[in-house]
């Protein structure tokens, strides 16, 4: 099925709002400035709060349990993740480190992988990333629950869990845990199974500790950590790392939650939506890993060009009963 090209725009220097100051939204901010547009991003809260800042901060393109029809997408972001760091680091002055090189992925029967992967702190790109849009002319709003576009401004939805569309994108929740890395261990690999991860800190400022996640919930936007889960993704993750196992010798330092942005099929969705609208949100647990992939084809959808990865099994109408809704412009509550 080809993209359906709904917004013919082609415009020189168009004037782009943005709904959303997630990663998504301001990589998609950023990669439009810098080809021209004049750009404004509105959330209705602070910029890179939910789900960006929540993230392990896998680059896990070769996942086996992502769905295949990903792939293409997910190694082409990957390829501009060294140009979009560099990018970022030249604008804000602050530089993101990888965390970790490797992950030993845990197949069923005891079998493993090892991947070639780089992690890197989600918080420490939220940071960067925030210094390097106000270091530009981009006009981010926070805390804007309506704003008025001009009449000819493009208009892309990058809410996350909060796009309002007949259901299609919905909140799935991901508790987590940070603990202590025990004296004496090693840890400088990701391990993950299909049910759980752990990913080490290496750098500071969080060095020395490692995350462990996540549950998937369906509770709508609930963000309440529950001590028997936490203890359940302990377990899951003792039987990778042994050494995790003991909350004595790996104490607790933080747990949260937050909500990923799913799709039925768990794919995203990227294109046009309605006339003078475009769509990128649905990126599920693929969010950080995406961010520089999606920036580049929506910039080139509202260019007018041919993105560089092919969007058909991404698009928006894929879902039947996508309709856009009547709108003046007022932001999703994010809650």
């Amino acid at each position: 099925m080809a993209e359906r090209m709904i917004v013919p725009v082609a415009v020189k220097n168009p004037d782009v709002t943005i709904a959303g100051a997630g990663i998504i939204g301001l990589s998609l901010a950023l990669e439009l400035h810098r080809r021209g547009a004049r750009v404004t991003v509105c959330d209705t809260g602070a910029a890179m709060n939910h789900a960006s800042t929540a993230a392990a901060g896998m680059l896990a393109a070769e996942d086996p349990h992502n769905p295949a029809t990903l792939l293409p997408l997910s190694r082409f972001s990957l390829s501009l993740y060294p140009g979009f760091l560099n990018r970022i680091e030249a604008l804000s002055g602050l530089c993101v480190p990888f965390q970790t090189d490797t992950t030993i992925q845990h197949l069923p029967q005891g079998q493993i992988l090892r991947l070639a992967e780089h992690s890197l702190d989600p918080r420490q790109i939220a940071a960067a990333l925030l210094q390097a849009v106000r270091s530009t002319s981009i006009n981010l709003r926070e805390h804007a629950p309506s704003f008025s576009p001009t009449p000819d401004a493009l208009f892309v939805h990058c809410t996350g869990a909060w796009f309002e569309h007949s259901g299609i994108v919905r909140p799935r929740k991901g508790q987590m845990l940070r603990v202590q890395v025990p004296t004496g261990i090693s840890l400088h690999e990701v391990h993950r199974s299909e049910h759980a991860y752990v990913v080490p800190r290496t750098q500071v400022p969080q060095a020395g500790t490692a995350i462990i996640g996540a549950t998937l919930e369906d509770v709508g936007f609930d963000l309440h950590t529950n001590a028997a889960d936490l203890e359940h993704l302990r377990t899951l993750a003792a039987q990778m790392v042994p050494e995790l196992a003991s909350s004595f010798a790996a104490p607790q330092v933080e747990a949260w939650a937050g909500l990923r942005p799913g799709t039925v099929d768990d794919l995203p969705l990227l294109g046009a939506f309605a006339h003078n609208e475009f769509v990128a949100t649905g990126h599920f647990r693929n969010g950080i890993l995406l961010a520089p992939g999606t920036a580049h084809v929506l910039a080139d959808l509202i260019e007018g060009k041919r993105p560089s990865v092919a969007l058909a099994p991404f698009s928006p109408h894929r879902f039947a009963d996508i309709r856009p809704q009547q709108s003046d412009k007022h932001l999703p509550a994010l809650r």
